[in-house]
């Protein structure tokens, strides 16, 4: 059976851990939204190769934790199933023989890896169904990307339909996959959508800045402009439970340095955030005289 991990009852986000300045209190929510957003910053600018690849590349990452915080409703087995097919779609894809005695399982190419892991996350969904099976479907459609991308598209866009986090990470993966078809309307539809949502599973930094970034390449500047300006803005300004400056998520740290390149003369309208106190006291002042 697949080995469970404890999550804590948060209620606020890990103090190692970016704040956001409206604080989702879902595990499920945060974990989503740390792995996005490396994914982003890991893809960004790698041209439409990548591109093709970052929906699959971005649901793999992410959902690998979002099983450990489901899997406490599912049963023994369906848990044991799900987390073998999510161990077979991690594995290694590497020429190098095994050493002896090793139980690592390993591919020899990304080719093989996907059609082992849709076969084994299909057989999950026929045969357990229910939230498990959804699970295990978005799984493959996911996995099914790099082999056939019509297929994989449409069972993303029959999953969105539905009104949860496989809905909502469909839709967002799904939107990535509009981005990188270049079909731009579609995508920027399906982001507005995700951000309309009143408590979306993806933060709504990740996905202002994700549609900051269509407008930029639909050539609408002023509307990206006012979505980074508004991310950092959000950001310089955010304060965490104690009432003190909150860290800066990666999000808003590219949508500020997004906003001096577009527009200097508007970034400079940013509040400066607030220094942490400094251990002198002074509320972050250091005092004169070191002496």
């Amino acid at each position: 059976m697949a080995r469970k991990k404890r999550v804590p009852e948060a209620v606020a986000v890990p103090t190692n851990e970016p704040k956001e300045k409206v604080q989702y209190q879902d595990a499920f929510q945060s974990t989503v939204t740390r792995r996005v957003e490396d994914v982003g910053k890991t893809l960004e600018g790698k041209g439409k190769t990548v591109l093709y690849g970052i929906a699959a590349a971005a649901v793999l990452l992410v959902l690998v934790g979002i099983f450990y915080l489901w899997n406490r409703s599912s049963d023994a087995k369906a848990q044991a199933a799900l987390g073998k097919a999510i161990e077979t779609s991690q594995a290694y894809v590497t020429d190098s023989p095994v050493p002896a005695g090793s139980t690592i399982k390993t591919f020899k190419t990304e080719k093989e890896r996907a059609e082992a892991s849709v076969a084994e996350f299909q057989a999950v969904a026929d045969k357990f169904g229910g939230e498990v099976g959804a699970k295990a479907r978005y799984f493959a459609a996911t996995n099914k990307l790099s082999l056939d991308r019509p297929a994989a598209t449409a069972e993303l866009e029959n999953l969105a339909k539905t009104n949860d986090e496989v809905g909502t990470l469909s839709k967002f993966a799904l939107a990535q996959v509009k981005a990188g078809d270049g079909k731009l309307d579609e995508a920027v539809t399906l982001y507005q959508q995700l951000d309309a949502a009143g408590d979306p599973v993806v933060a709504k930094d990740t996905i202002k800045l994700e549609l900051a970034k269509l407008y930029e390449k639909q050539g609408k500047k002023d509307d990206a402009v006012n979505l980074y300006f508004g991310i950092a803005k959000a950001a310089a300004e955010a304060k965490d439970a104690d009432g003190k400056p909150a860290q800066q998520t990666s999000a808003a740290r590219e949508a500020k340095q997004k906003l001096e390149e577009l527009a200097p003369e508007k970034a400079k309208e940013l509040p400066e955030p607030a220094l942490p106190d400094s251990p002198f006291g002074g509320g972050g002042n250091l005092p004169i005289n070191l002496q």
